[in-house]
């Protein structure tokens, strides 16, 4: 019997590979949807699978356990966020304090307009264990840097300072949220704005 076609063996891990990776998109999706509405602790993989239309079996082919999936799903929502950030301040012109008022708005914009996801950043992720804890003060840290970048690129760095802005924020969106999002969405990014102007060297 003729051995079969190393390029006809390619293509099917190929496409084996691609299906195994839209398995794990489409259980990250769910565990957003599912986290965001009922809370991490109180999901179940039997909830996020069902969510995701699949079984059980295809969450243990990508996914240790559930603590591996809030990660998954955590750094799939931060980079939704950092890019869109990003995205904001570039089109937001080269004045370094209307970069970050765009970035901030696109921040609450986000908040706004996916509360799934928001509760996922904002919420679901702390206190989880120890490694989650790392992954979310480093992608604070990004945050923070990024921001310092923007209004104050050529002073000395103060990891300090920048940790209680970031904090700050946080706590400025948990707050709006908790209150409908009322400020306008305007009157939040502008008094997030003003606690960020503090990374600014002083004169």
């Amino acid at each position: 019997m003729a051995s079969e076609p190393s390029s006809a063996r390619r293509y099917r891990g190929t496409d084996a590979d691609e299906r195994r990776a839209q398995r794990r998109c489409q259980l990250i999706t769910a565990a957003i949807a599912v986290y965001g509405e009922r809370g991490y602790r109180q999901a179940t993989v039997k909830a996020v699978c069902e969510a995701a239309g699949l079984t059980e079996r295809y969450f243990y082919e990508s996914f240790a356990n559930s603590e591996a999936l809030l990660l998954a799903s955590y750094q799939a929502v931060l980079h939704a966020l950092l890019t869109e950030l990003a995205e904001a301040g570039q089109a937001a012109g080269r004045a370094r304090r209307a970069r970050v008022r765009a970035m901030l708005r696109a921040y609450f914009h986000s908040l706004q307009r996916d509360p799934r996801s928001a509760r996922v950043y904002l919420v679901e992720i702390r206190g989880v264990s120890p490694a989650v804890d790392q992954a979310l003060d480093a992608s604070l840290r990004e945050f923070g840097r990024g921001l310092a970048r923007e209004l104050a690129p050529d002073a000395p760095p103060d990891d300090l300072l920048t940790a209680g802005v970031v904090g700050g924020v946080m706590h400025v969106a948990l707050r709006w949220i908790a209150d409908g999002h009322r400020p306008t969405l305007d009157d939040v990014t502008d008094t997030a704005l003003r606690l960020c102007l503090t990374l600014l060297p002083p004169r």
